[in-house]
């Protein structure tokens, strides 16, 4: 079974940047789009960003389009997001799963093996 392990959240100041990587082990992400999601406390969990298996395709959350950046690295089977410009709203939980294997969704149910979360705080 895939295990799924999130790295390099922490604290940054406004305006600073995290990139955080998502290790898979016991299996293959091949052929699937792979996202990142976060649930900020006391909301719903809600799509980040997403990308194909071939990379070729990207989607972003509106709130954060221009300042994420999403890759993979299908060799050795991780998944990158690049945040840049954070602002105290980007404060989170991050996650990320694998998504379907015809494509990104920002759907939440269409997801399946999420990882445990790195968390992100944004300080003013």
């Amino acid at each position: 079974q895939v295990q799924l392990v999130e790295s390099g959240g922490g604290l940054v100041q406004a305006g600073g940047s995290l990139r955080l990587s998502c290790a898979a082990s016991g299996g293959t992400l091949r052929p699937y789009a792979m996202g990142w999601f976060r649930q900020a406390f006391g909301k719903e969990r809600e799509f980040v960003a997403g990308i194909s298996w071939s990379g070729d395709q990207t989607i972003y959350a509106d709130s954060v389009k221009g300042r994420f950046t999403i890759s993979r690295d299908n060799a050795k089977n991780t998944v990158f997001l690049q945040m840049n410009s954070l602002k105290p709203e980007d404060t989170a939980v991050y996650f990320c799963a694998i998504g379907p294997a015809w494509g990104i969704s920002m759907r939440t149910d269409r997801y399946n093996y999420w990882g445990q979360g790195t968390r992100v705080t944004v300080s003013s």
